[in-house]
C-alpha cells in the first residue's frame, strides 16, 4: 500500500530524497529559489507531508527527514496510472510504452532480464 503525494508535495519530498534530513528552514530556502514559493507555503506543504506520515518531524530546529522513500511513491504513482488507464494490465501499459520507441540493445536486454526476473 502506497501513499498519494501531490505536485506540490513532491517538490518538498525531491529536495528530502536529493539532499537527506534537513531543517525546515533550509527546505523554505531551497523551494524559494527553485520555485519561487514563499515560506508559508512551503511550511504548509512541510505540514501536510507531516500529517500524511511522509515526513518525521523532530527537533532540535524543526529539523525535517523522508519517511516515504521516493521508490514507494513511484511504486504506488505506477500502479495508479496502470489501474486507471490500463485496466490494471501491466502488459498493455508496457507495450502502449514502448510503442514508438527507439531502444538500445542493452536496454532491450535489461528488459528482457527484468521479465525474466519476473517468473
Amino acid at each position: 500500500m502506497g501513499i498519494k503525494i501531490f505536485d506540490s508535495e513532491l517538490k518538498v519530498m525531491e529536495v528530502l530524497w536529493e539532499k537527506g534530513d534537513m531543517t525546515a528552514g533550509e527546505i523554505v530556502k531551497i523551494l524559494k529559489e527553485r520555485t519561487g514559493w514563499n515560506p508559508n507555503t512551503t511550511y504548509t506543504v512541510i505540514k501536510k507531508l507531516i500529517d500524511k506520515n511522509a515526513i518525521e518531524r523532530f527537533e532540535p530546529g524543526f529539523n525535517c527527514k523522508a519517511i516515504v522513500k521516493k521508490e514507494e511513491v513511484q511504486q504506488y504513482e505506477a500502479d495508479e496510472l496502470i489501474g486507471k488507464l490500463f485496466n490494471g494490465s501491466a502488459e498493455v501499459f508496457l507495450s502502449a510504452f514502448l510503442s514508438g520507441k527507439e531502444l538500445s540493445g542493452e536496454e532491450i536486454d535489461r528488459l528482457k532480464q527484468l521479465v525474466e526476473n519476473l517468473k
